[in-house]
This record gives structure tokens, sequence and C-alpha cells, in this order.
């Protein structure tokens, strides 16, 4: 699936069963609560916070799934384009760092 088709999934969905997208701002509150619940994934899982029965409910392919559903839907409700901005940043990426880190003693 390209991110193109996840972008029309995501707005197919939300007119189907969503009602409408929630408030720019309140994605945005969301997107930081599911990058907090990534976070707890990893750092009890490869970090060194041990863990708690209730975090059992969280599985880290889920958690990366709710952290890109609502990028989607800031992306849909603000007219952004994801796999043309992510090809414009890959661009950047590469002319910026292309010898960056390969210069970077500290990744050897």
């Amino acid at each position: 699936m390209t991110l193109e088709e996840i972008q029309k999934e995501v707005d197919s969905w939300i007119k189907t069963y969503g009602v409408r997208y929630f408030s720019e701002l309140t994605n945005t509150a969301v997107l930081m609560e599911e990058v907090g619940e990534l976070a707890r994934v990893m750092a009890r899982t490869y970090g060194d916070q041990s863990g708690k029965k209730s975090d059992l409910r969280y599985h880290l392919e889920d958690e990366m799934a709710d952290v890109l559903w609502v990028l989607v839907c800031l992306a849909n409700q603000t007219g952004v384009n994801l796999t043309e901005a992510f090809k414009k940043n890959m661009e950047k990426k590469t002319n910026r760092d292309k010898t960056r880190h390969l210069e970077n003693n500290k990744l050897f």
C-alpha cells in the first residue's frame, strides 16, 4: 500500500465511520498521546524500564500504526501529500547528510 492509498483509505474510513475529522489541534494532542504509548513500549521492551501487567495491552506494531493513523489524519486535514512530502524530505536529507554520517567515527 502506498502513502497515497493510505491517505485515501483513512479519509474514506473517517467519512464512513468517523463522522468527521477531529480538529487539527485535537489530532495533534492525540498524536502526542499515541507517540507516548509507543515510547512506553520502546522503553519497556528495548530500554531499561521494567514492564507492568498493564503494559501487556500495548503492542509495538499497533502503537506504530496508531501514530501513522493520526499523522495521516493531520496530513489529510492540512492538504499535505505525504508521498510528495516524503520524497522532498529524502532529497533534503540526502543533500544535507550524504557524507555527514559516513564521516562520523562514532558510528563505526
